[in-house]
């Protein structure tokens, strides 16, 4: 044989070799097929049942070479539009040649909500899109789309990023979420993706993965299915600021950086402010209600943080703080109902102590 012969095929055992190591020369999501090296786009089509049918936008990014499947989710409230822009924005950060595995990105769950302006839940059957995982398939139009989203984002996907942002209602600070189900590995993954991430204020919160209650949500629901998960939120009162936005862009490269996907350098967060979950307080009556103090505002037990008004501007109470803590997020519009979210303040943690079981 001779040298040039022998280099040759040389060549093509060693690119046979590479393509038998890779299951998926193609991957599909919905009507999306991305060929390796390549950015397809498509939908998640959920069917009518017993009320209309849905159309979930996707993209596919298929790595030029093979690695981790990543799926970035927004929406899931069609009002907090600065996350659903920035996983729009994403999609041409995310060059295929350049990118290690697969980049599944669904920026709006939520289709009627962001059509019709409507703040918390998907108002054709009046549910949460956060708040019904693993979905029903013969359910009504929230279920039948969580449990396309379950199969076919959160089952091929080996880390799940769950943005989200303040509602219309809600003037929120950004930070993400550290949520701890016990399992150590599972739990340090998060972590390292969390800081990561960039955003310096954390969200401390344990879970009991066998408490249904506690895995409705993508991002319990897709722990409880194994997978390296956060949630991250930046966004504002219905406004999409460049911050915000590019706080969360930033946000999805540095995990794609920190996971070798990309060549990205990533610095994490040297000194996070761990915080609690937090208390809320609600509205008793329907009026107006006026913040007395911002986002981000660190406040004491009893401090006022706003106060009501009946349609007349007449005063009917002053809003406490629940606890001393952290203002993550206060209404940020007058519009007020019965048990409508006023404020919630959390605790600052000065150490994160080793998970509990919640209950225990």
């Amino acid at each position: 044989m001779s040298r040039i012969a022998a280099v040759v095929l040389l060549v093509v055992l060693c690119s046979a070799n590479i393509v038998s190591q890779d299951p998926r020369p193609s991957f599909t999501v919905g009507s999306a097929t991305a060929e390796r090296g390549k950015t397809a786009y498509g939908e998640i089509a959920v069917p009518a049942g017993s009320d209309a049918g849905t159309s979930l936008a996707v993209a596919v990014i298929h790595g030029v070479r093979p690695g981790r499947t990543v799926a970035f989710v927004a929406g899931s409230h069609g009002t907090e539009y600065a996350s659903t822009v920035a996983l729009t924005r994403l999609i041409n950060r995310i060059n295929p040649a350049s990118l290690s595995g697969t980049a599944i990105i669904l920026p709006l769950l939520n289709v009627a909500s962001f059509e019709q302006m409507t703040v918390h839940v998907n108002p054709i059957d009046k549910k949460g899109m956060n708040s019904g995982y693993p979905g029903k398939s013969d359910g009504t139009q929230t279920e039948r789309a969580l449990a396309l989203v379950a199969a076919r984002v959160v089952d091929p996907a080996d880390v799940i990023i769950d943005l989200h942002g303040g509602d219309i209602d809600e003037d929120l600070r950004p930070y993400s979420y550290w949520t701890r189900t016990g399992h150590a590995e599972q739990d340090e993954a998060s972590r390292d993706l969390v800081l990561a991430f960039g955003l310096n204020h954390i969200i401390l919160r344990d879970i009991d993965t066998a408490n249904p209650a506690s895995v409705r949500s993508l991002g319990g629901y897709s722990l409880l299915r194994g997978k390296t998960t956060i949630v991250a939120e930046a966004g504002r009162s219905g406004l999409v600021l460049d911050a915000d936005v590019d706080a969360l862009v930033n946000g999805c490269l540095n995990v794609l950086g920190s996971l070798k996907m990309l060549a990205r350098p990533v610095t994490p967060v040297a000194k996070p402010v761990y915080v609690s979950a937090g208390s809320r307080v609600t509205a008793t009556k329907q009026g107006m209600f006026f913040a007395t103090v911002a986002r981000g505002t660190v406040v004491a037990q009893g401090a006022t943080v706003g106060y009501m008004t009946d349609f007349l501007g007449r005063r009917t109470g002053e809003i406490k703080a629940p606890v001393g803590g952290l203002v993550t997020f206060i209404r940020g519009v007058p519009s007020t109902w019965m048990d409508a979210t006023l404020v919630n303040v959390s605790p600052v943690i000065e150490t994160p102590a080793p998970y509990k079981k919640p209950g225990l």
